[in-house]
């Protein structure tokens, strides 16, 4: 049953062969969809957060914006040529994570990988809570809804990423660059309609007027919020591996774009918004209230107005898809120096890192649950997340160029230097002034730097264990001893006593009695000795309901008398199979929970007999 309903949602399984086929990988124009959606989208709320932080003082500190865009706009150059360079020093992906493991530390990297997987997960939840904030502020009467919408968001994420890379990206091309097309329509119509006089003047105040209240720290507090736009800029150089060749030249060139094309739609919306002195309203988005004062509203621009609404609310919905694209393959290399448990390296059925898609979208729904789907709430800890990776990546290139090209390295790390010094300064901003907000992020990666140490030590430590050396010493036992644990007489007793005989010296069945079965349970006794009366059969009373602690017992006493003997210990735990799953659940499964704790055992070997029913 499960089968088919996995088969429904998630689709056939691929071959293993198809991995490497070009047709499952991204090609440029996949890729700006799959992996740009999280940097595209961020400019639907990132200047409406340095809106909102000017405002506090007054709404004519909106003029501000301006400046504060500019510096953006030069960190995105920064941070798109650094990431270009990455892409080609790392074609492997990886991104900040393996850059700041190569050239700072592993314990740095460690730091740089544990930010960026928390990061992606406040992407999903950002992004979706986004994408419900646009839904509502079109559909005012589901905004009680916000964050129902929200998790359905993420549940159709996880399904339409567990799909595979090419649907995951086909589905996404439609709302990517319709959005794109519709704000660039938008900013276009509105730059035209100001050169023609159509679009009035009702900026707040002028640029460079003198506004009381505004201070060095309220512009710094704008510029990290604003900073937030530049959230997914790496995604591309972490999923470098998923590109048709030549992968590093198609995915640098992929970053340009996706660069080009969020610097003019934040520049655009940035001017605007100062333009129609737009100031923030409960209820409907900055970017939203800008668009209908663009538009009009007359019939065709309330129409053009929806579409703009919708493709927002579609690019916010699916900009998490970027988190869902470069969490996996974080994983994947973090999981590869054994900092994360070995399954993040398994793929599934349609050849994607399912476990990490899994974990990503049970990540973010937390996160949705806890913030109640606020954006506002989320976007600090997104900023932070983000950054620390950022300034690592971006010292670590310098190291790596310093390497490479010793006291010539200045000439190739100047954007790698700038870049950094306006990371640094943005996470110093963050520490300053938003610590009440930020405070969370890190215990997180306090817990999470002791998780992955404590699983590499678990992992070297089993590699220790598991070595093959000169001391190797065989032992070679004088036969074995087997425990059979029956609860009824039936056929399947009958077929594990035969098999137990062809493997055993010593046979044992055991059988645990209650007080409240004691009358079947001499049924039991006699049945045995009846049918196998050359077989030890050993009734053990317990005064408890629990058979499996009583069970224990008897085992841990028989592996120490066959110790003596020099004999071996299997347990032989009977079972019989339901022609159909999901019979399964109509019997107590008692032979897995005995199986459980089993294993547990120092030397004991755990075998199942299985006996299959036809009907």
């Amino acid at each position: 049953m499960f089968s088919k309903l996995k088969k429904i949602f998630i689709g056939q399984p691929l071959k293993s062969g198809d991995e490497g086929d070009e047709g499952h990988l991204l090609s440029k124009l996949q890729a700006l969809a799959m992996l740009s959606s999280d940097a595209l989208s961020s400019i639907a709320y990132g200047p409406e957060q340095v809106v909102l932080v000017l405002v506090s003082v007054s709404a004519g500190a909106i003029w501000w914006s301006l400046p504060i865009g500019l510096v953006v706009l030069v960190l995105l150059t920064s941070l798109t040529i650094s990431y270009r360079q990455v892409i080609h020093a790392y074609p492997q992906g990886g991104g900040a994570y393996m850059v700041t493991t190569e050239n700072l530390s592993p314990n740095l990297g460690l730091v740089s990988g544990g930010s960026l997987l928390v990061d992606y997960m406040l992407t999903v939840a950002v992004s979706v809570a986004s994408g419900a904030d646009a839904i509502t502020s079109a559909i005012p009467a589901l905004h009680p809804y916000n964050l129902h919408i929200a998790v359905f968001l993420v549940l159709g994420l996880m399904l339409m990423n567990l799909r595979g890379l090419r649907e995951s990206a086909t589905s996404l091309m439609i709302p990517v660059y319709l959005f794109i097309a519709s704000t660039i329509f938008l900013i276009g119509f509105g730059l035209f309609q100001l050169l023609t006089g159509h679009l009035p003047y009702h900026a707040t105040s002028h640029i460079g007027q003198t506004i009381p209240g505004v201070t060095v720290v309220l512009l710094l507090r704008a510029f990290t919020s604003g900073s937030a736009s530049l959230t997914g800029v790496e995604a591309i150089s972490n999923a470098v591996p998923f590109f048709k060749a030549p992968k590093a030249a198609n995915a640098a060139k992929t970053l340009a774009i996706m660069a080009a094309i969020l610097g003019f739609l934040f520049a655009g919306i940035t001017f605007l918004n100062y333009w129609t002195g737009i100031v923030p309203v409960k209820g409907m988005t900055t970017l939203a209230q800008m668009a209908q004062a663009i538009l009009g509203s007359s019939p065709i621009g309330r129409l053009l107005f929806y579409i703009f609404q919708l493709s927002t609310a579609l690019i916010l919905a699916v900009a998490a898809n970027t988190g869902f694209s470069a969490f996996p393959m974080l994983s994947y290399n973090m999981a590869k120096n054994k900092y994360m448990p070995h399954m993040y390296m398994e793929k599934g059925d349609r050849l994607g890192y399912s476990n990490g898609i899994l974990t990503l979208a049970f990540g973010a729904i937390v996160l949705l649950l806890i913030f109640e789907g606020s954006t506002e709430s989320l976007i600090p800890l997104y900023t932070i997340g983000v950054f620390v990776p950022f300034a690592l990546s971006q010292t670590g290139m310098v190291i790596h160029w310093k390497k490479q090209y010793g006291k010539q390295f200045l000439k190739h790390s100047l954007a790698n230097i700038l870049g950094a010094a306006i990371c640094y300064t943005i996470v110093g901003i963050l520490l300053l002034f938003r610590l009440g907000a930020i405070w969370p992020f890190f215990p997180i990666i306090a817990a999470l730097m002791w998780l992955f140490l404590s699983i590499k030590n678990h992992y070297n430590k089993v590699a220790l264990q598991l070595r093959l050396d000169e001391d190797i010493e065989r032992i070679d036992f004088a036969g074995n001893t087997v425990l059979v644990l029956v609860g009824n007489v039936t056929r399947v007793s009958v077929g594990a006593m035969n098999y137990a005989r062809s493997i055993g010296n010593d046979i044992i069945v055991m059988h645990v009695s209650t007080k409240e079965t004691q009358e079947k349970d001499r049924e039991v006794a006699r049945e045995f000795q009846e049918y196998f009366p050359d077989i030890q059969f050993t009734n053990i009373e317990t005064s408890y309901r629990n058979i499996i602690r009583p069970t224990l017992r008897y085992v841990d006493r028989i592996a120490r008398e066959a110790e003596k003997k020099g004999y071996t210990v299997t347990v032989l735990v009977p079972q019989f199979i339901p022609n159909h799953q999901w019979q399964n659940i109509l019997h107590n499964q008692m032979s897995l929970k005995m199986k459980y704790y089993l294993k547990w055992r120092e030397n004991v070997v755990i075998s199942s007999y299985s006996y299959h029913l036809k009907e």
